[in-house]
């Protein structure tokens, strides 16, 4: 798994040093040397991950990354920025600037694959969610309460044998707001539990547990991207680090874990955690915007259909037959005409309700558009499509419709044609086709029927 790396710098030797690394372990790398540079190769070629400089002349590093963020075409590429600096005030100023991660030089190679493996994974599984996001003509763009949801504070726990050691971790943590439990408290009576988990933070060195079978426990138990696990390790367990990010931890942070460190790894994880379930509820918002007309909550014709070719396939390939009623409002047009076309659409959101609870479980109905509907009545043959429809037709025809906001009540009636699978009835359009005649002849014959197809 690799990706493309803009590498940030304006001494030379530094950036020749970062591709020969990054190469070898067959990334593709861009290289920029100044900011300007930086915002037009990323604008142009769209990198996976920017590695950042902060000290720059010009335009530094903080300025650079403050523009991308800002621009809802970059905003959602990964940003590491790197320093020399080590004072905490330098690594909060990346942060504030939006930085998704930052490194100290000189860097060790072991840090800085282990953030750009996380950063790799993530971006795959963004990248195909914004690409499948339909609700939003921009998907990198978020709204107030999306940006809201990103900050909102996590529910951490800590996992380490040492109460001292979780308790100074935990520290920092729940003086910026998060809520935090740690190993020792979540095994004490009466504890108050903190909710859904967000991070688990997991000590891997000197423990008394098994922190590479935790991490696979936790990620088999929870969706990926659901909960962020962040693995602490001593210098000399880097294989077993390794092995922890192999099996789904999201970052590992080498010991001693410096707060402020912490505060970022668990800022980042959570951020990026809570983006792709952003993502995720679009794609699934998205879907459903597919599949289900918005008025009334029914399936639209594009579902309709495929599940039609479905049924008939099966029913074609030795199956049972499958039917259809088609549903038609009587004089429709005059309730939006007499009480407006709110008036008409409560009339169908009703009308729907009332297909629903008059339709047998594995029935599915749909609303082709208008005021159409079309019961697909699957494994069922001609006598029960029948009984099918005339029990909705009762339905509508006993009960009056209420007009809230108009305080009246209207009389509503519907016909309805069904038409079986089968000779004469080989394709989908000769299917719709059967229904369509058999409705207009329940309309011709007075309305408020149920009409059969007839064979040709």
């Amino acid at each position: 798994m690799s990706a493309r790396v803009l590498v940030v710098d304006d001494v030379p030797s530094n950036r020749r040093l970062m591709q020969a690394t990054l190469e070898a372990k067959y990334y593709t790398v861009l290289l920029a040397e100044d900011g300007p540079q930086a915002l037009s190769m990323t604008y142009e070629y769209q990198p996976d991950i920017i590695l950042l400089d902060v000290m720059m002349p010009g335009m530094d590093g903080y300025e650079v990354c403050r523009r991308l963020k800002a621009d809802p075409r970059t905003s959602h590429i990964p940003i590491v920025m790197l320093t020399a600096l080590h004072d905490a005030d330098d690594r909060i100023n990346g942060l504030r600037a939006g930085a998704d991660d930052f490194l100290s030089k000189p860097m060790d190679d072991f840090a800085l694959m282990a953030r750009l493996d996380a950063l790799t994974r993530y971006n795959t599984v963004a990248a195909e969610l914004r690409q499948r996001d339909a609700t939003v003509a921009d998907s990198s763009a978020l709204t107030p309460d999306e940006r809201e949801e990103l900050e909102r504070p996590a529910n951490v726990l800590i996992i380490e044998t040492d109460a001292n050691e979780a308790d100074r971790l935990a520290a920092p943590l729940r003086e910026f707001g998060h809520r935090v439990m740690t190993w020792q408290e979540s095994l004490t009576d009466g504890s108050e539990q903190p909710g859904r988990l967000d991070v688990a933070i997991l000590a891997l060195s000197g423990q008394n547990h098994d922190a590479k079978r935790l991490c696979a426990s936790l990620r088999s138990m929870y969706r990926t991207g659901e909960v962020s696990i962040i693995v602490t390790y001593e210098p000399y367990d880097k294989l077993e680090a390794i092995e922890a990010l192999r099996l789904g931890a999201g970052d590992v942070v080498a010991q001693p874990v410096d707060a402020l460190e912490l505060l970022a790894r668990v800022k980042t994880q959570l951020r990026r955690s809570r983006y792709v379930e952003i993502l995720r509820r679009r794609v699934d918002r998205g879907l459903e915007l597919s599949l289900v007309d918005q008025l009334t909550g029914l399936y639209n014709r594009r579902f309709m259909l495929a599940q039609l070719r479905s049924w008939m396939h099966r029913a074609q390939s030795g199956g049972l037959p499958v039917s259809i009623a088609a549903f038609d409002i009587d004089y429709f047009k005059r309730i939006n005409d007499d009480y407006g076309h709110p008036a008409g659409d409560s009339v169908l959101k009703e009308f729907a309700d009332r297909l629903r609870l008059n339709v047998r479980p594995k029935d599915l109905v749909c609303r082709p558009g208008g005021e159409e509907f079309l019961i697909i009545l699957p494994e069922t043959d001609l006598n029960e499509a029948l009984q099918g429809a005339e029990r909705v037709r009762e339905a509508i025809a006993g009960r009056s419709f209420r007009l809230e906001q108009q305080g009246v009540d209207v009389k509503i009636t519907v016909s309805a044609g069904v038409a079986t699978s089968g000779p004469g009835n080989e394709t989908l359009a000769e299917l719709l086709e059967e229904a369509d005649r058999a409705l207009y002849r329940a309309k011709q014959l007075g309305r408020n029927r149920i009409e059969e197809a007839q064979a040709a």
